[in-house]
């Protein structure tokens, strides 16, 4: 029950952000004029809609996006009209490319009054469609920010603290973590320098120690030289020296590189600490930096979710698709017996998440993505610029139709990879234990 409560609110959830992200989009351009006939959550068969004024809003079968009809969206091949002044947009059928533009136009001027055409989305200036175009993925940002301020400012964050958790009893690389110690392997230097679970560290040769961050820089940069550690235990401060040991540790910069350091034995006791606004800002920087390398690699990592659609093993850290993260919601609300307050800060954090990448996803300059339609109002105005300043005729709107044949591939890429992922979620889907 708790699972399948942690899914639906997860794709509640989802379905909020699509709605809001759609809204980025028509609230702006209603301001700016721009005539909107359709809002709606969803693909495929309408399973509800109403009407309010010019436009139809409603939901849709397939739940995996949403859509704003804004009407003009490609401009004309020439504004040829007829005798009652309506704008004629003619076919051409000389190539498929061409043939598809042609009709993708005509679908566009099918019900447009000549007193509406200053309403023609290409007819707007280009910063008009940049903050329209923009409006959607704006509002994922802000979403994403909201939430992440309630998840670090509200309820916390596990932070390290210097008291010790746990003390290990055998010194091991980061390869073998997790194996059993066998007598062949060295004590920790903690274990040999007794120290024990509670104790508070509190200097290390002499250096005071405030936080983690402190303990771990200063054993991992002491070698296999000797150190003395000083630790408060029932309220008593004592002193102990020993040698810290040389092991393969992940690196602190890299996590994929290892390196030789320092080790010591100990792990941290966690608390919850509420964060500050610097705190979101410095995390989501760093999440916004993995999430777009993350893009970058995301044709490789596609490969990888394609072999274990067939049997590879999973990469816990690869994408996912909205089946495979309401998997992971209803996983995260019930793994480890978590407190109401950790289920609900769970699934804030996971759709913080989800929103950081639509934001970013969105932004990428190809047709049908609405970076693509910004890419297109951007271009505009430099060609305009370039003209003016060099003493020539205005070029005129770009023509985004030219750029259907992308839209169309870049789609039906889309739609591979969502078949793929869902493929791979049901099959061999991502958990988290």
């Amino acid at each position: 029950m708790m699972y399948a409560l942690g899914v639906v609110l997860f794709l509640l959830g989802v379905a909020v952000s699509i709605a809001l992200h759609e809204v980025g989009h028509m609230w702006p351009a209603k301001k700016f004029g721009v005539k909107v006939t359709q809002f709606f959550v969803g693909f495929g068969r309408t399973v509800w809609s109403v009407k309010r004024g010019e436009t139809e809003y409603g939901l849709k079968a397939i739940p995996l996006g949403g859509f704003v009809k804004l009407v003009g969206m490609l401009p004309p091949e020439s504004e040829q009209r007829d005798r009652e002044g309506h704008l004629v947009v003619r076919s051409s059928n000389t190539g498929l490319f061409t043939q598809m533009a042609s009709d993708a136009r005509a679908a566009e001027y099918e019900d447009i009054d000549p007193s509406e055409e200053d309403r023609l989305f290409y007819r707007k200036p280009w910063w008009q469609k940049v903050i329209v175009m923009a409006g959607g993925p704006t509002v994922n940002l802000f979403i994403a920010t909201l939430l992440f301020s309630i998840s670090f400012m509200a309820f916390g964050v596990p932070t390290p603290t210097t008291t010790v958790s746990a003390v290990s009893d055998c010194a091991i690389t980061d390869a073998e973590a997790g194996r059993a110690c066998t007598d062949a392997d060295p004590v920790t230097p903690a274990r040999q320098a007794g120290l024990e679970p509670g104790d508070v560290l509190t200097t290390f040769n002499g250096e005071p120690l405030d936080d983690w961050t402190e303990v771990t820089s200063l054993i991992r940069s002491n070698g296999d030289s000797e150190a003395t550690i000083g630790f408060e235990r029932d309220g008593a401060e004592r002193e102990v020296t020993v040698n810290t040991s040389v092991l393969a540790r992940a690196s602190v910069d890299d996590p994929e590189r290892t390196e030789n350091v320092g080790f010591l034995g100990v792990s941290p006791t966690f608390v919850t600490e509420r964060q500050g606004p610097g705190f979101v800002v410095v995390q989501m920087g760093d999440m916004i930096g993995a999430t777009a390398n993350a893009l970058v690699h995301l044709p490789v990592r596609m490969v990888d979710v394609a072999k274990a659609a067939f049997g590879a093993e999973r990469d816990a850290e690869g994408p996912v698709s909205v089946v495979g993260a309401s998997r992971v919601a209803g996983e995260l609300v019930t793994y480890d017996d978590p407190t109401w307050a950790e289920r609900t800060q769970r699934l804030i954090s996971l759709l913080a998440s989800l929103n950081l990448f639509l934001w970013l996803f969105n932004l990428i300059p190809l047709l049908p993505l609405d970076g693509g339609h910004i890419a297109g109002a951007l271009w505009e105005q430099i060609r305009r610029t370039i003209a003016r300043l060099r003493g020539r005729p205005d070029p005129g709107f770009v023509d985004v139709a030219k750029m259907l044949p992308v839209a169309y591939g870049v789609g039906l890429v889309l739609i591979v990879m969502g078949v793929v992922l869902i493929y791979a979620d049901i099959v061999n889907p991502v958990r988290l234990s």
